[in-house]
């Protein structure tokens, strides 16, 4: 499945009035895309965890009113589901593009996996490079480079984790919308496949798979 890049229309669907008709741009013009990435990389995926990849293109079936402002594929060993598991995500705000791995606040064993964390914490401060970033909060666009954060404060982040009901954990890398658009294909899809390199360990600590 030949993958076109992201283009300035595509983000411009994010500034579409109603829910009916940026649904209908999203539906249009960026889920295509969104699956033929997730074609492209269930395999990778699969490969760099062990783990066979299912992958879940968002729908936003549930909203009635407010339009999304960010839509994304989400990858996970379930054909099911994914909110329930760590997971990793391919989507797009209207200001840049994100890869990220993910542990949202629907996953039951949030603190099994921030203890995992926790134990790694060398491990992980070393090796994510330092122009990838972490989010406590897939709702929202904000994110801290990692080259910021001290040893404790990713611990506080791990803490976090593991004891607020509601906390999250997101680690992985944004292209800004206008460099995304001036990259090529190939370039792109290169990058995405490195971010995934670099966040499969995180997956593998989470499932304590060795």
């Amino acid at each position: 499945m030949e993958f076109k890049n992201f283009t300035n229309e595509d983000f411009d669907v994010f500034q579409i009035d109603g829910l009916e008709a940026r649904m209908e741009g999203l539906k249009e013009r960026i889920r295509p895309k969104l699956e033929s990435l997730g074609h492209i990389f269930a395999p990778t995926l699969t490969t760099l965890t062990g783990d066979e990849m299912f992958v879940h293109v968002a729908k936003h079936a549930r909203r009635t009113i407010n339009p999304p402002k960010d839509t994304w594929a989400a990858f996970a060993n379930n054909s099911r589901g994914y909110k329930m598991l760590p997971h990793f995500q391919i989507g797009l705000w209207n200001t840049h593009l994100f890869i990220w791995f993910a542990v949202i606040y629907e996953a039951p064993q949030k603190e099994e996996m921030a203890a995992r964390f926790t134990k790694k914490l060398n491990k992980i401060h070393k090796e994510i490079p330092k122009d990838f970033v972490w989010s406590l909060d897939h709702t929202k666009s904000e994110s801290v480079p990692h080259g910021q954060l001290k040893k404790e404060d990713l611990r506080g982040m791990f803490e976090r984790l593991e004891n607020v009901k509601k906390a999250e954990l997101l680690c992985g890398y944004e292209i800004k919308r206008d460099d995304l658009i001036h990259l090529s294909v190939d370039d792109f899809l290169k990058q995405v496949e490195y971010v995934f390199t670099k966040v499969a360990p995180l997956y593998k600590i989470a499932l304590n798979i060795k």
